[in-house]
Formats: C-alpha cells, sequence, structure tokens
C-alpha cells in the first residue's frame, strides 16, 4: 500500500467519529435544518423530474441524499470511501456504496446521471485526481445533466484556516480556477456562487447577516481595487458552490 492511500485510509476508518463528531445514528433533524439553507443555495441547479437519477460522491453521513429525499427524488444513490460514514448515509438511502470515488464514477454507466453532487470533496484529491475525477463525472453525465460541487474558496480571507481544517485537503480552488478547469473537461455554463447568509426567506439573523456580510464584501473589493487595481473575484465567501453542465 503506498503512504498515500495509508494515510487516507487510516483517517478515512474512522472519519465520522473522530472527525465529524457523529454518533451511530443519522440525526435527521439536523439534517433537515442543514438542508433548509441548501434550497436557496441549488437553486435552479437541480433537475425537475423527481425521478432523475442523482449521483451524490463521497456523500459522508447522508445530509445531502436526506434534502434530496425530503424533495421528492426517488431514485438518490451515494458513493464514500468510509464504513462509517456509509452506515450513517444507508439509513437514509438504501443505495450507498462502500467505495472508492473515483473507481465507482469509472464503473459507471456512460450518460446515466441527471445530476452528480459533491459537497467538500474535490479539495482532498491530489491534482491529477482531480481532473480524472472532472473527467469521469463528465462522462457518467447526460447530455443536460448538472455537476454541483463544493469547496473552500482560496479567494477567502479566511482560506488558510478552512483549507487547513482538515487534513486530508490536498489543494485549495478559487472559483476561477475550477471554472477553468472545469471547461477543460468539457462543461459549460459554469457558474460559481457565494455560500454565505441568505438575504431573504430563512430567518431574521440571516438576513442580518446578510447584510452586515455585504458591506464586509465591498470592504474587501475595495481593499483589492486599492492594491491591484481591480476588484477582484466577486465569490468570497470561506467556501463557494460551482455548477456546470454536459452539453
Amino acid at each position: 500500500m503506498s503512504a498515500s492511500a495509508d494515510y487516507r485510509s487510516r483517517i478515512y476508518a474512522r472519519y465520522a467519529t473522530e472527525f465529524k463528531d457523529s454518533g451511530a445514528q443519522f440525526d435527521a433533524a439536523a439534517a433537515w435544518n442543514w438542508g433548509r439553507a441548501y434550497r436557496h443555495y441549488l437553486r435552479g441547479w437541480l433537475p425537475e423530474p423527481r425521478a432523475a437519477e442523482i449521483l451524490d460522491v463521497a456523500c459522508g453521513g447522508g445530509r445531502l441524499l436526506y434534502f434530496y429525499k425530503t424533495l421528492g427524488y426517488s431514485r438518490i444513490a451515494g458513493v464514500d470511501v468510509s464504513a462509517e460514514q456509509v452506515a450513517l448515509a444507508r439509513q437514509v438511502a438504501p443505495d450507498v456504496a462502500e467505495a472508492d470515488v473515483l473507481e465507482h464514477l469509472a464503473e459507471s454507466r456512460e450518460g446515466r446521471y441527471a445530476l452528480i453532487s459533491g459537497i467538500d470533496i474535490i479539495e482532498h484529491f491530489h491534482k491529477p485526481e482531480v481532473l480524472r475525477f472532472l473527467d469521469l463525472t463528465h462522462r457518467a453525465l447526460a447530455r443536460g445533466g448538472r455537476l454541483v460541487l463544493q469547496t473552500p474558496n482560496a479567494d477567502s480571507p479566511w482560506a488558510a484556516g478552512y483549507r487547513y481544517g482538515d487534513f486530508t485537503h490536498e489543494v485549495a480552488f478559487n472559483a476561477d480556477v475550477l471554472s477553468r478547469l472545469m471547461h477543460l473537461a468539457g462543461f459549460r455554463d459554469v457558474e460559481a456562487r457565494e455560500l454565505g447568509p441568505i438575504p431573504f426567506g430563512h430567518s431574521a439573523a440571516s438576513t442580518c447577516r446578510y447584510v452586515l456580510w455585504a458591506a464586509i464584501r465591498w470592504g474587501l473589493k475595495l481593499s483589492s481595487l486599492a492594491e491591484l487595481g481591480t476588484a477582484g473575484s466577486n465569490v468570497l465567501t470561506r467556501a463557494f458552490l460551482i455548477c456546470g453542465v454536459k452539453k
């Protein structure tokens, strides 16, 4: 076994208990509360037919699978390398494979999925694996299907804390470089979104945080303008979402 594989296997064997502080039972109430925000974050990106086939890669403890389930999607599947995480996710959806994500995608039927999602996965790959992952997801998607990823944001002033907050993180991206890599893999209509406070419809606290964040964003962009002569990125939250379409 290579040193890289050994380091990963040792950590992922206890990833849920040692690094996610998860119990043995899936927490539906916590997952519901987490998923409320994703109704806003993923707006316009989810397939309309509730019978669309969806794969959540590195599905973890199953929170996003639970989100899909609450929206009425009936053909949801997941894959994760951590046995602990898989045991939790299978309490939400039975079709969860314990496998290496890249191997699972390589074995998937070409053009199968309407949506492939990956929350906090791409930063765990080494650089050659990043490109292979994007190529394999593009292959596994049907035409018109979408790849949706969430990852820490290298453009955030707090990037280092998020980047190094997980020992298994290997690379970091900003929205620009990940967009270009997705284009290289064949994705089009690539769009990145901030993962920040929701302006309306979530809670009064979120609305207040949104107003404060808007002011902070302008300050950050002014700082960039003073230093570089350009306002810089429009995506500055600690993590961001990005979506690309297979044409």
